[in-house]
């Protein structure tokens, strides 16, 4: 394996001795057994089928039982119309129906569009638009509230509409909407859906597309990066060797898996290891804590928003976490400050990783029972080590090389990374180059192969882990009838890590209360993204050709 510098070959031998780095992609794939997300999930059915493999509240789905239904549901798919290289968009929360739809896509060749729950109809209908997906998995909620809105012209031709309540009984009131019938209307209760013959199965190869997970361009428009199953596997199993993680222990899904941290960290870990997933349809602290004590995790993946919020929760103590074993933190940057307290006051240590839609998530990663360096240049949190596989580099704007400790763009090669954007062949030539995928993220290597990541090279905010996009948010207040001029920065926020914030200037002769500004954004976009404060300015600062300097609001 090639990397930056030499003394970091050292250290990666010393942490996967195991492995051999120098045998290359190829071999690394083929060391693990499985080229595709079908397969790993295939070969859990094979040697564990009557071990659960979903724990959803009171309800438990063994691994024969994901095979039969989403075998139905295949079936069902191929009836309406749908074809091999057809996108299926699951638009869900947490809960067993989404792992069901992933697999009945990709049982006939399918490819899985997830949708984040939180978006609204301007943002549902920009996905809709770019993939053209044939069929849609949604909540009744959300087809209630958002869908049935959507521009007609890009909806899909077939709608299977679920409720949340499904294969358990308790209705949690903190997170479960009310009880719902599935009797009438188009809802479907898959929990009795049956086949009388499985359908004829696709044989996708790792070089397939499986998923199609959206994230934003530098102008702020979804673009869908395209997840081989090679790639999937490849980082289900890579994961899975990192947090050394036991065939058949219970996972916590508490990651969206919508993101591809859950869908890779969570869901992909626990097809591998023929393992149970808790779910628990989203994240409430107190809902999540139950569970911890009904099922006995040993291993969590969340962003450090989750943990915050479990940390200063009453139920909270070290005995309720007692099972968690391995405890890991994506998405959003780490106060080494909060990692203290919480091993402080629970025995657990928090571990970093690292990743990108585009990189099949985790490159970086600390290794179990390792303790992440903290940064000589600002404090910051060691992100981890390159995974196996991961191929990173540091290097200027030219794109040679930096030495140890300086700072420049990260770049990562490996299995992992996406082969481009969905019909997007600009963007893909400016991410997806020859010589590897520019993050645009900032960061530094040390002299023993630890990465810090010390600024975004681009634009973005990352509030609870979701990434936001200044100019989403400029677009929808420009469209207020006061406003004259928006600009969107990223402020620092004790439980975000970061919140968006706009500051705005008037039409001649307007007044609006910033407030206003905030509601008006909050029923136009997702929860995360809209700006929790607005400030109002007579003037925003500019350049001299006239373009707004976020860098100076910053």
């Amino acid at each position: 394996m090639r990397a930056t510098h030499s003394s970091y070959d050292k250290c990666a031998i010393r942490w996967f001795d195991s492995i051999n780095r120098t045998r290359g992609d190829t071999a690394l794939m083929t060391e693990t057994g499985y080229s595709t997300g079908l397969a790993i999930f295939d070969s859990a059915v094979e040697r564990a089928a009557e071990r659960v493999a979903i724990c959803y509240f009171d309800a438990t789905l063994t691994y024969r039982d994901l095979d039969v239904i989403s075998d139905a549901l295949a079936a069902r798919l191929l009836d309406a119309g749908f074809s091999s290289g057809d996108r299926l968009a699951i638009y869900l929360q947490n809960m067993p129906h989404f792992v069901i739809g992933l697999l009945a896509a990709w049982k006939i060749g399918g490819i899985a569009v997830p949708v984040n729950p939180m978006n609204r109809e301007r943002e549902v209908s920009q996905i809709f638009a770019d993939c053209r997906p044939r069929a849609l998995l949604c909540l009744e909620d959300l087809y209630a509230s958002v869908v049935r809105n959507v521009d007609p012209g890009v909806l899909p031709e077939i709608l299977i509409r679920v409720t949340a309540g499904e294969f358990q009984s308790r209705f949690d009131v903190r997170v479960l909407p009310p009880a719902q019938s599935c009797a009438g209307g188009d809802l479907t209760r898959f929990s009795s859906m049956e086949t009388a013959a499985p359908p004829a199965r696709a044989e996708p190869a790792g070089r397939d597309s499986a998923l199609l997970v959206y994230t934003s361009g530098t102008t702020g428009l979804p673009k869908g990066a395209i997840i081989t199953h090679g790639a999937f596997a490849f980082n289900s199993n890579s994961f899975c060797n990192v947090a050394q993680l036991r065939e058949g222990e219970p996972l916590l899904g508490v990651a969206p898996l919508f993101h591809i941290t859950g869908i890779v960290a969570c869901l992909g870990s626990a097809l591998v290891m023929a393992a149970p997933l808790i779910l628990t349809y989203r994240f409430d602290a107190g809902v999540v804590l139950d569970a911890i004590q009904e099922w006995r995790p040993t291993f969590v993946v969340a962003a450090i928003t989750a943990f915050i919020a479990i940390y200063n929760h009453p139920a909270a103590t070290a005995t309720s976490l007692a099972s968690l074993e391995k405890v890991y933190s994506g998405g959003a940057a780490v106060p080494p400050g909060f990692v203290e307290q919480f091993e402080r006051r629970f025995g657990r240590y928090i571990h970093n990783c690292y990743g990108l839609t585009e990189t099949t998530a985790p490159t970086h990663i600390v290794p179990l029972g390792k303790r992440a360096p903290v940064s000589p240049l600002g404090g910051a949190l060691s992100v981890g080590l390159p995974a196996p596989g991961v191929r990173a580099r540091v290097v200027d704007e030219d794109g040679v090389a930096v030495a140890s400790g300086t700072p420049g763009e990260l770049v990562i090669e490996g299995p992992m990374v996406a082969p481009g954007y969905w019909q997007n062949p600009v963007e893909t030539a400016a991410s997806m180059r020859a010589d590897g995928f520019r993050t645009g993220d900032i960061a530094f290597c040390d002299a023993d192969g630890w990465f810090y990541l010390i600024d975004r090279k681009k634009d973005m905010i990352i509030s609870s882990g979701y990434k936001v996009w200044p100019r989403e948010v400029e677009d929808v207040l420009y469209t207020h009838p006061s406003i004259r001029e928006a600009a969107v920065v990223g402020i620092a926020d004790e439980y975000r890590g970061e919140t968006v914030k706009a500051i705005v200037s008037l039409k001649t002769g307007m007044k609006v209360d910033p407030q206003d500004l905030v509601e008006f954004c909050r029923t136009r976009m997702a929860a995360y993204k809209y700006p929790r404060c607005v400030e109002i300015r007579e003037e925003l600062p500019k350049t001299a050709s006239g373009k707004i300097l976020r860098r100076a609001l910053r």
